[in-house]
């Protein structure tokens, strides 16, 4: 059976058509402002996989989010049928039930639960699954989660006392990386806006003042200022999203 993997992520086909053309948009819009040149844009084609990678890469990150945000709600109902007397794996099966009236049939968290009621029933133990979930998980949460559970299980522990500390743990982090991103989601627009400015200019200037910049088309000293420019401009942009991007 095919599970879910969120340390990975497939576009479907309709994503992968609108993210090319939306790559290729950004490679014509380079070629065109920086070198007017048609073989500029197929020298710049890699630009349109880069931006491939990096939209595939920002989809699984929040994925993963969405996932680990869902997976604290999931287990406090886990705990809350272990505290009501449930044995560990009727307490899963329940606290599946309650999450499917919290969140949609699509979403991660209703699925995973979905499949490990099913496992249960196929008599594979929780702690495959769990291992299982945290490893295509690709949350470190999620992961810590299963280690403490599994620990706690062999060694006889209080799993609700364990699971709610857990659930709390996780909750203080979700927290902190909400606070995060709220401070620096005027940082992350400016930012934005600064990705976009330096291409409108060129834009303006060549809209408002034709020929002005033709002396920097089609000659290799031209060629040469733009590739400066533009290096620099990729380099500021890296700098500026490592800057305003917070790992908690």
């Amino acid at each position: 059976m095919n599970r879910m993997r969120y340390d990975r992520y497939i576009f479907s086909a309709k994503e992968f058509i609108w993210y090319l053309l939306e790559g290729l948009a950004i490679d014509g819009m380079i070629a065109f402002l920086l070198y007017r040149s048609v073989i500029a844009f197929a020298i710049l084609l890699p630009i349109v996989a880069v931006f491939l990678k990096r939209k595939e890469r920002a989809l699984m990150k929040n994925r993963q989010r969405e996932l680990t945000l869902q997976f604290r709600e999931a287990i406090s109902a886990v705990s809350a049928s272990i505290g009501a007397g449930y044995s560990v794996e009727n307490a899963f099966i329940e606290a599946g039930k309650d999450l499917r009236n919290l969140y949609p049939a699509k979403a991660p968290i209703v699925q995973e639960f979905a499949q490990i009621e099913g496992r249960l029933l196929a008599n594979e133990t929780i702690e495959q699954i769990l291992m299982d979930l945290a490893k295509r998980s690709g949350s470190e949460d999620i992961r810590d989660f299963a280690d403490v559970f599994i620990t706690a299980k062999r060694s006889g522990g209080e799993l609700p006392a364990i699971i709610r500390r857990t659930a709390g743990h996780i909750g203080d982090k979700i927290e902190v990386k909400r606070e995060i991103d709220t401070l620096m989601s005027a940082k992350k627009m400016e930012q934005n806006i600064m990705n976009v400015i330096p291409f409108f200019i060129i834009l303006y200037v060549s809209l408002n003042s034709p020929g002005f910049l033709d002396v920097l088309y089609g000659n290799v000293m031209g060629i040469a200022i733009m590739t400066v420019c533009l290096v620099m401009y990729v380099l500021a942009w890296l700098l500026a999203e490592k800057i305003v991007s917070i790992e908690v």
